[in-house]
């Protein structure tokens, strides 16, 4: 663990970390960052079997809560494991995300609607309440949300999970004064990285993706989670409010039309 520390450069050594929608992906990615820089972690999943596979993955100080993100007695009774086991919440990684709605906007219902924002929205803003009342309020603490460069445009197929990450962009900052100056909260924005979640937008056409992005390839759950823990660390004590953009370059354009001379204004 020593010597990832030092590749990381950051020192989380006491403090305890929870991650939401932790069983794979960004989010268990995460939990092993923060473990790595000296962090007790607490993964949580939907389902317990999820929460504790996971949590055995991790090297460090690691366990799993089985916790549905919306719900607010599953979400309280995280919050209570992670006190009594580790006696702080230091940290909080909102990381639980869906997408269950494809196509126009025009075309979804309620339902779609209701889970998307539930999750999206609504348990990034419910476990930051009740982290804040719990520990961060009174002692201090950082929080980060997991966004998505869709929050930052528009794409077809994708707008109501765009519109869901634009609004959890926009709670980050809002959340950031409120909670200030004891608790920051930063967001990071991901483009295409490799998980389950994206597939649809990388699994098929993956180095057509990666050729129009400026730095070569599609993202990886360690580009983002090396993001999350230097926002939660004490290197980055001087900033809240902000949404880190981890892309690769993509926001830019494609690189191949600009490389070529074809690029407007080229």
């Amino acid at each position: 663990m020593a010597d990832q520390q030092n590749r990381s450069g950051l020192d989380l050594s006491g403090r305890t970390a929870v991650v939401t929608g932790a069983s794979r992906g960004i989010g268990l990615a995460t939990a092993q960052a923060l473990a790595d820089a000296g962090a007790n972690v607490v993964l949580t999943s939907r389902k317990q079997e999820s929460a504790d596979e996971a949590a055995a993955l991790i090297r460090g100080s690691a366990i799993g809560v089985g916790a549905h993100a919306v719900e607010e007695d599953q979400a309280r009774r995280a919050i209570d494991v992670t006190l009594e086991k580790f006696g702080s919440i230091d940290i909080l990684v909102n990381n639980a995300g869906t997408n269950p709605a494809f196509g126009p906007m025009i075309a979804q219902d309620h339902g779609r609607f209701t889970k998307t924002m539930d999750v999206n929205l609504w348990a990034p803003l419910l476990w930051s309440r009740l982290a804040t009342e719990a520990w961060m309020g009174e002692h201090g603490g950082s929080i980060v949300n997991t966004a998505s460069i869709g929050g930052l445009g528009h794409e077809a197929n994708i707008g109501l999970y765009n519109v869901s990450k634009a609004a959890l962009i926009y709670l980050t900052k809002q959340l950031s004064l409120e909670l200030a100056p004891r608790i920051r909260v930063n967001a990071v924005a991901p483009g295409v990285v490799r998980t389950k979640l994206a597939e649809a937008l990388w699994k098929e056409h993956e180095q057509q993706v990666a050729g129009a992005t400026a730095l070569a390839r599609i993202g990886e759950p360690d580009d983002v989670a090396s993001a999350i823990a230097f926002l939660a660390s004490d290197a980055a004590s001087w900033i809240t409010g902000e949404t880190m953009v981890i892309d690769g370059g993509q926001r830019l354009g494609d690189v191949r039309a600009y490389h070529s001379g074809t690029a407007a204004g080229v």
